[in-house]
């Protein structure tokens, strides 16, 4: 036997590999997490769309057939159909409300996004013009967005 050891063969990971992993994956989770979470809320804002659509041609079928849009409030004649209250079933991440003008001849319909939910800090409107409009967007103001805003900033 020689006076020298074979070298020995190393197994596992150094400190250093190990750290550049861990920097490598906290760098993608820093990435990817907002994306995930931006469109889980884009995902949400669909349903105000299209509750929203539903109850405007609601209005205007109601319309049709009453020549207003309710007296005091939206929709409320006596005659006035079940799904006059305003208030979709399943709606899980919206509130929404109606309010006419003095005439009876215009309305404006609102989805508010609920508190607890993804979609907080959103609110959308539509009126009897068809005038869709994104009031708050991401919790920030939005003044002239004739349109629902989803993704970006800009209609």
């Amino acid at each position: 036997m020689s006076q020298f050891a074979s070298p020995q063969v190393q197994r596992g990971f150094t400190l250093i590999e190990l750290m550049i992993a861990v920097a490598i994956v906290g760098i993608l989770a820093a990435v990817a997490v907002p994306q995930y979470k931006d469109y889980v809320r884009r995902g949400s804002l669909s349903e105000s769309f299209s509750q929203l659509a539903d109850y405007r041609v609601k209005m205007e079928q109601y319309y049709q057939d009453n020549r207003n849009y309710g007296t005091t409030t939206c929709v409320d004649a006596a005659a006035a159909p079940s799904w006059k209250t305003f208030v979709p079933t399943g709606a899980k991440n919206f509130t929404y409300a109606c309010g006419l003008t003095s005439s009876g001849q215009g309305y404006t319909l609102t989805a508010t996004g609920k508190t607890g939910t993804v979609s907080l800090g959103h609110v959308y409107t539509i009126n009897e013009a068809n005038v869709q409009a994104t009031t708050t967007f991401k919790g920030a103001a939005m003044t002239g967005k004739n349109c629902w805003l989803a993704k970006g900033s800009e209609c």
